[in-house]
């Protein structure tokens, strides 16, 4: 994979979390602590468990194994949250935009969460982040919507008609 096609993901992902965070803004407290039938229930579960996987993956990226989850207790405002992702969404952006396409060919090992050890290619896991959020991201809108706060398209093809 071409540092420049990882760039672009990740711009992209950047995009589709400001739309879910920006939309996600104009809920109550309670609709944003409200549980929901989601695999995170509500919306602050989705979105922590987001900002999780970035924050935990970056982590394993540059060389470490965390061992604490981040919660949804660690959140308890949406102002928070959002501050907390502010400044993960920096230093990931600084990862990304740091690394080379040899680095992207390279071996990553590390555990989960106290698991055996894994390994992979660390543009494998690369992409897997930004599917991951896809996921989540599309679980949130859904939840925004039924609130009344719909953050419109959030795909792919969306966003490179937006930038072209």
């Amino acid at each position: 994979m071409k540092k420049s096609e990882i760039l672009t993901l990740y711009q992209y992902n950047t995009w589709a979390n400001a739309r879910i965070l920006n939309v996600a803004s104009n809920v109550t407290p309670e609709q944003f602590l409200a549980p929901a039938p989601f695999s995170h229930s509500g919306l602050r579960g989705t979105l922590v468990h987001t900002l999780f996987a970035e924050w935990i993956w970056r982590q394993r990226w540059e060389g470490h194994s965390p061992t604490e989850w981040l919660t949804p207790e660690d959140f308890p405002t949406f102002d928070s949250l959002r501050s907390r992702w502010i400044t993960e969404e920096k230093a990931l952006t600084a990862f990304v935009e740091n690394i080379n396409e040899p680095d992207l060919d390279s071996t990553i090992r590390y555990s989960r969460m106290g698991d055996e050890p894994r390994k992979n290619k660390l543009w494998h896991l690369m992409v897997h982040l930004v599917n991951h959020g896809t996921q989540h991201r599309s679980e949130a809108a859904a939840m925004l919507t039924e609130f009344g706060y719909s953050p419109g398209d959030i795909d792919f093809i969306i966003y490179l008609r937006e930038i072209q």
